[in-house]
């Protein structure tokens, strides 16, 4: 019989990779796009971003690590080398957390400009990642 935590991190990292596109489909339009999409684009990164670490949670599980806050996760992940710049993870953590509240538009632009030039390379490189997991598993 198989063990459902392979299972639950396999169907956690569909979700990942729907938003991962989703995701992908507005940085790539960045240049185009309106303040009222830039604000879609940083709604796209945060469920994004929390399916990633969610998805790493799982995979980790699966693995027989036993890890429960995103922090935590983020951490093992990198210890593991799932992911390869553990800093900018835990700026992405304190980002997200700092996005829903943010209403200066200063602090938005500089947020959108992290998401495109360096969080969501981040996030590809573990998308990347998980993928090859995925076929590999």
């Amino acid at each position: 019989m198989n063990h459902p935590k392979p299972i639950r991190w396999k169907q956690r990292f569909q979700n990942f990779k729907r938003a991962y596109l989703r995701l992908k489909e507005a940085v790539d339009r960045y240049e185009q796009l309106s303040d009222l999409e830039k604000e879609g684009m940083i709604q796209r990164f945060e469920y994004t971003f929390e399916l990633s670490w969610k998805t790493l949670k799982d995979y980790l599980e699966s693995e027989g690590v036993e890890v429960r806050f995103p922090r935590e996760v983020i951490k093992t992940a990198y210890q593991y080398e799932l992911i390869d710049h553990g800093e900018v993870w835990m700026n992405m953590l304190e980002s997200r957390n700092i996005l829903s509240h943010t209403y200066n538009e200063k602090s938005f632009q500089e947020a959108v400009g992290k998401v495109v030039h360096s969080y969501f390379q981040e996030i590809s490189s573990l998308y990347q990642e998980m993928e090859r997991l995925y076929h590999e598993k």
